[in-house]
């Protein structure tokens, strides 16, 4: 199986407007095993955009390597699927032509319609091929966003706050459909979220952040099987104990913000 990440000694640091610099990332090691579910959590501004960055091959860190399956990370590269908060979709695509532009690209979308056709039915988005962005919910949107990262069969699907724009409804059942895709798939997947809640009852593991410089405060595993019920003993004393390692309990009104 592939899609192992590694973290060796990351340290990534950045040019505040006045020239001094700001540490983002504290030499972080951190290991993430093919096929696994990974959230990370942290407060606002900590870094976990920058790691994902780093994984993504868009900011490679200053000191130290990530690797896949043992390659530096050092450039984007299509074994990498990274799907953002908002979908940024083409506006003058419709749904087909967005999920097959990166195909479209590299010249391989006519051998790889079946391929195209088999994501736009996983991730629900059947009837809607020809509709254009401004025809779509927001759900339906990342759905487009969603199939538009897999259909290139990454090895690794990163994921920054992907639901982080939706109603909760909406956000609900997206979190369902992406357990879904990624029991079908098995692509090792690292999540972003703010949401306690939502890295529990998607997550293998839960990575917890460090304020900034960041370094992983504790690494959750989540022994619970799926389908999750987010009212169990179990969820709530794993929720109890995040909130406590990030250092909100009794806080109630910064608490909100990660619920």
């Amino acid at each position: 199986m592939v899609g192992e990440i590694r973290a060796e000694n990351v340290r990534k640091t950045f040019a505040q407007p006045d020239g001094q610099p700001i540490t983002v990332l504290n030499n972080i090691n951190a290991e993430i095993r093919a096929g696994e579910f990974v959230s990370l959590i942290g407060p606002s501004g900590c870094g976990k955009s920058t790691f994902l960055r780093a994984v993504a091959g868009l900011g490679p860190p200053d000191e130290g390597q990530m690797t896949l399956d043992g390659a530096v990370l050092n450039k984007p590269g299509n074994d990498r699927g990274l799907v953002f908060q908002d979908p940024t979709l083409f506006p003058w695509l419709n749904v087909r032509e967005n999920i097959s532009f990166g195909l479209k690209v590299r010249k391989l979308h006519k051998e790889k319609k079946d391929d195209i056709a088999h994501f736009i039915k996983l991730v629900g988005l059947n009837g809607f091929e020809k509709s254009y962005p401004h025809q779509l919910s927001g759900g339906m949107a990342q759905r487009a966003a969603l199939a538009r990262a897999l259909v290139n069969h990454p090895k690794v699907l990163l994921l920054d706050e992907p639901f982080g724009a939706l109603d909760a409804f909406t956000r609900m059942n997206m979190q369902d459909e992406l357990i879904n895709i990624w029991k079908e798939r098995g692509t090792t997947t690292i999540m972003v979220t703010h949401d306690v809640d939502e890295a529990i009852y998607l997550s293998d593991r839960v990575f917890v952040m460090s304020a900034r410089p960041a370094k992983i405060e504790s690494v959750i595993d989540v022994e619970m099987g799926r389908p999750r019920a987010r009212d169990l003993p179990g969820f709530l004393q794993l929720r109890a104990k995040i909130l406590k390692i990030l250092d909100f309990a009794g806080k109630t009104e910064e608490i909100q913000y990660y619920l």
